[in-house]
């Protein structure tokens, strides 16, 4: 008896250590829109939307300990515009967020759409990732953006924190360019490409993206609750970093990538409580995102 409860306990106490050691980092949502589509058949699109979301919620993404409550909230939108037999034309829509420290709120830090995704899917054929490998575009393009969101979150809380993250959406890159599928393209007119995405991301042409992200998260989102003034000035000044930006580099494709994200919720945050220089703050505004003006005239605290 005594070796059967012994047996128990060990048993029990290895599942809750697997739990904590091994649990996944991403907490994401897969939503699969076939509207567009002439199928009668809607049975494809189901499992692939439910291998999807198990795909992107099991796989051990990183060696780090995550804590359930530590998981990346995320979604994915696919929207397929053309299906015929194994071969699929789609778009992406890829969103994460992360708490705000002592709030209940949820601040959105990657919302991007990219209209290159096709792929070749057989019904329950298995989604597994190899980072030695690209064997399929699917999994490559869901890899890929995987680790773009870990690499932005992890930024949020530690300067450059995401590094190691970008570097391995770089190798899915590296991997992809030999294929045929597109998206992943280096040329002069691929500017908002994947290869794009991740090269600005790592390059210290636009280090000032990175320190803006974190000032404007951790040093000033995370103080909102406890001292508000002195969270709006530090934001303030983390969009000012934009303007060093856009002088080295006009119309950088990583601008436009945080206002498709922040953009509502900066014109929230400076439309209440304790207020800054509105007038600096819109021309800084106007300067470094001209295509969200409208958003900026609503601040009219």
């Amino acid at each position: 008896m005594k070796s059967i409860v012994a047996c128990s306990l060990i048993l029990f106490f290895t599942l809750i250590t697997g739990t904590a050691t091994y649990a996944q980092e991403l907490n994401c949502t897969v939503t699969i829109n076939s509207d567009q589509v002439n199928q009668t058949n809607q049975q494809v699109f189901r499992t692939l939307e439910r291998s999807l979301m198990e795909f992107v919620n099991r796989t051990q993404w990183t060696d780090r300990i995550t804590k359930e409550n530590e998981r990346l909230n995320c979604r994915m939108f696919i929207t397929v515009t053309d299906f015929e037999s194994d071969r699929f034309q789609a778009t992406i829509q890829i969103q994460s967020s992360r708490p705000v420290y002592n709030t209940s709120y949820e601040t959105v830090v990657f919302n991007y759409k990219d209209d290159s995704f096709n792929f070749r899917y057989t019904e329950f054929q298995p989604l597994v990732f190899n980072e030695n490998v690209f064997e399929s575009n699917l999994v490559g393009v869901i890899s890929y953006y995987a680790y773009i969101m870990l690499g932005l979150d992890a930024d949020t809380f530690q300067l450059e924190g995401g590094t190691d993250y970008y570097k391995k959406a770089q190798g899915i890159v590296t991997q992809a360019q030999g294929s045929s599928f597109s998206g992943w393209g280096q040329t002069a007119t691929d500017n908002r490409s994947r290869f794009q995405l991740v090269d600005n991301l790592l390059s210290n042409t636009f280090r000032e993206f990175r320190i803006a992200v974190y000032n404007y998260h951790r040093k000033g989102l995370d103080i909102l609750a406890d001292n508000n003034s002195t969270g709006k000035q530090i934001i303030a000044g983390s969009l000012r970093l934009f303007e060093t930006l856009i002088q080295r580099r006009p119309n950088a494709f990583l601008i436009q990538t945080f206002f498709d994200a922040k953009a509502e919720e900066i014109q929230s945050i400076f439309s209440d409580g304790p207020k800054v220089d509105i007038v600096q703050l819109k021309e800084t505004l106007n300067r470094v995102a001209p295509f969200y003006a409208s958003t900026w005239s609503q601040i009219t605290y």
